[in-house]
């Protein structure tokens, strides 16, 4: 985990070695918190994928909830950075017997405050 004399360093650093300012906009951006809602369809129930989704989402540090829905799907909320929840789906992904046919994806406002992640039910 890097301290916060680090990621100061870090985003004042790109200027002095030649970085232009689209490339340091870029590397805060992905530092920036955000929440997104997503609707997983496929072969995502019944095969680990809610306790998958809590396991991948505390080890990268991302917060929010998964549950299952009535019609097969999953749906989650999400929030951290846009690598913390990329890597999420990632390790979803990689996962024994799950099979992601298709995402629906919205944008929501971070909540703030928010800590851990969790399963949620009806």
């Amino acid at each position: 985990m890097q301290s916060v004399h680090m990621i100061r360093r870090e985003l004042t650093t790109p200027l002095a070695v030649g970085y232009n300012i689209g490339e340091v906009s870029e590397m805060l951006t992905k530092r920036k918190k955000v929440r997104k809602y997503i609707r997983f369809y496929g072969q995502v129930q019944a095969v680990g994928f809610r306790w998958r989704t809590m396991q991948a989402a505390q080890l990268y540090g991302a917060t929010g909830w998964v549950r299952n829905e009535y019609d097969d799907s999953v749906s989650m909320e999400i929030q951290g950075t846009e690598r913390q929840i990329d890597d999420v789906i990632a390790a979803l992904d990689r996962g024994s017997y799950i099979v992601i046919e298709r995402m629906e994806v919205k944008q929501l406002e971070p909540v703030e405050d928010e800590n851990g992640f969790r399963v949620k039910y009806h």
